[in-house]
């Protein structure tokens, strides 16, 4: 496989810039013409002796704005461990580099858009979770990657990807048009990955857990997005491997997770929990087929684990999920409903082993992908299981936490780490590590989906639920829902511009950014603000007698209430909504 430089000087001067790989050996130069945006590949000789000089550690790719062109660059990274001898990277720091050298040219509300989409490409930029690697593929599975062809092989990591899981794919869009520059541009998931040597009976060996979020139809922030797009690509969808090297074998298992594949909606508008609507204008089974064909194309048979509830607002879904499923007629698919809260009720969590146990010869039927140490494929992954709760967050990371542990079981009693009569939970060193870094993967999805750290970790990391857990579980949930209502719109509009689901128009027409609240946004609070001061000062200022201060609390207590319930009746008008337009709306 042709591999990707590692290494760049970005040479700057007023005209162009010139990339160059300082790879040993390396003579290419990407000279980028920040005029005409062209561009070409040459060599060392041509980089002017002038141009200013830093070091860069890849390039992100290219976005227009409102000023016009810019490039995104990687200036810092950090090394997280090796996968299978290469070195895999996380990029902690970027820079947006624009290719004008000033933004006079622009109106004032044009320098106000451009600033405001500069923010919301450095938002994304900013979210913790970009990996990357110059000589492996992190885009698929070791299965994939032990079942391509010789042609596959001989591709560039650029075109050779899995486009589902590059979050840089849009930003690459150039570069990817023009084969000679696929060594100097690199796909960038965006993710978790953990890497740890263990020990077990004094035999030691590696244990990887990595998760790249689809990029395929969007991250969805917080509740603004859910379901499918008519493509069939699920909102949330993340693939989970978990690998184990050892003695120069490897086992991996592979879980998926995305939002229930159909066309629903749970739009925020002030209340805990917005209700979710199905649509009720769209044939769902079209794009419902598209997802699972495309599942058991890639991943084989397929097991639904769907853990929403089964009673109140959730019930609908499930009951749609179901009816789905089973329109399908499809034996490559199974449906297991399990009601994640009723079920676990008054702290009873041990009563998820129920639903593992269910699906234990399933799972054992699907097995896993293992190579025994002379390269021999000992057994295949037949089927994965795709689990779903509402958000695809905390319950749905229980759940895949101990499938994966049922399977590293048998992995290490086949690769003779653990003998036949042992238990994994037995080994306390290694169950720590275990269950920490679940827990931190659950953390890592839900910081880069909802805002906060994941709820329920208490028992990812224990076993077991306290009281501690569900305090911080509380102080996440009331995080989540001021994040849900005032400030995800911006963040789900910062990843439609950065996976170009938004195209800032070349043109010098307005942008979306300028939607124009009526009346009601500013006046309803800041008349309950005033008529709840009031009823503060009322009862500090008491009057001449106890009937004028109740009549006078009564009159601003009742504004208040009147104009509190207002707000809440027309709560869309009052929380931060996406404003960019997307190709595909999940509802």
């Amino acid at each position: 496989m042709p591999t990707a430089y590692e290494r760049f000087n970005l040479h700057t001067t007023p005209e162009k810039f010139y990339i160059e790989a300082c790879d040993d050996g390396a003579d290419a130069v990407l000279a980028i013409d920040r005029v005409s945006n062209e561009m070409t590949l040459t060599g060392k000789k041509d980089v002017p002796p002038s141009a200013n000089t830093r070091p860069i550690c890849g390039i992100m790719g290219t976005v227009r704005l409102v000023a016009g062109m810019y490039l995104i660059v990687i200036t810092k990274k950090r090394n997280v461990g090796s996968l299978l001898g290469h070195a895999v990277w996380k990029a902690v720091d970027f820079d947006v580099i624009s290719y004008k050298k000033t933004v006079l040219h622009l109106t004032e509300n044009q320098t106000q858009d451009n600033k405001t989409f500069l923010s919301m490409i450095n938002n994304v930029l900013t979210t913790d979770g970009f990996y990357f690697c110059t000589d492996y593929d992190l885009t698929h599975t070791v299965q994939r990657l032990a079942n391509v062809s010789h042609d596959f092989q001989e591709m560039s990591l650029l075109e050779r990807a899995d486009q589902r899981f590059v979050w840089n794919g849009s930003l690459l869009r150039e570069f990817l048009a023009q084969p000679e520059l696929h060594r100097i541009a690199i796909p960038v998931v965006h993710g978790f990955i953990v890497m740890k040597p263990c020990r077990v009976n004094g035999k030691i060996f590696e244990w990887i857990l990595t998760y790249p979020e689809g990029a395929a139809s969007g991250l969805g922030s917080g509740t603004n997005v859910r379901g499918i797009d008519s493509e069939g690509h699920a909102a949330n969808f993340v693939e989970t491997e978990q690998i184990v090297l050892y003695n120069g074998g490897r086992a991996s298992f592979v879980q998926t997770r995305g939002s229930m594949p159909f066309f629903w909606s749970q739009r925020p508008n002030l209340k805990y929990k917005p209700k979710p609507l199905i649509s009720k204008n769209t044939n769902h089974m079209d794009g419902f087929q598209r997802h699972f064909d495309s599942q058991v194309l890639i991943y084989g048979k397929q097991t639904i684990l769907n853990l929403v509830n089964q009673k109140g607002s959730e019930k609908p879904l499930e009951q749609a999920f179901a009816k789905m499923v089973t329109g399908m007629e499809n034996g490559m698919i199974k449906y297991v409903a399990f009601d994640f809260h009723k079920e676990c009720s008054g702290m009873r969590w041990d009563r998820l082993n129920i639903l593992v146990d269910s699906v234990a010869e399933t799972q054992d039927e699907y097995g896993y992908f293992m190579v025994d140490t002379e390269g021999k494929v000992l057994s295949q992954q037949k089927g994965t299981f795709r689990s779903n709760c509402m958000d695809c967050l905390d319950r749905t990371n229980v759940i895949q936490s101990m499938l994966a542990r049922r399977s590293i079981q048998s992995q290490l009693q086949r690769m003779g780490v653990l003998h036949l009569a042992q238990r994994i939970e037995e080994q306390a060193d290694f169950e720590k590590i275990y269950k920490n870094a679940w827990a931190d993967n659950a953390n890592a999805c839900a910081k880069q989906y909802a805002g906060t750290g994941a709820l329920k970790t208490d028992f990812t990391r224990t076993g077991k639920r306290t009281q501690m857990g569900l305090v911080m579980d509380g102080v996440n949930s009331a995080i989540r829902y001021y994040k849900n209502n005032f400030s995800d719109g911006f963040r789900q509009d910062s990843i439609d511009l950065f996976l170009g689901n938004y195209a800032v128009d070349e043109t010098d027409g307005p942008t979306p950014l300028h939607i124009q609240k009526d009346w009601k946004f500013l006046t309803l609070p800041i008349i309950m603000v005033v008529a709840f001061s009031m009823c503060i000062i009322c009862l500090l200022m008491a009057g001449d007698t106890w009937t004028e201060t109740l009549a006078y609390l009564l009159f601003w207590g009742t504004a208040a209430a009147v104009t509190a319930s207002v707000i809440v009746f027309n709560g869309r008008d009052f929380v931060d909504a996406p404003k960019l337009v997307q190709k595909e709306k999940m509802d």
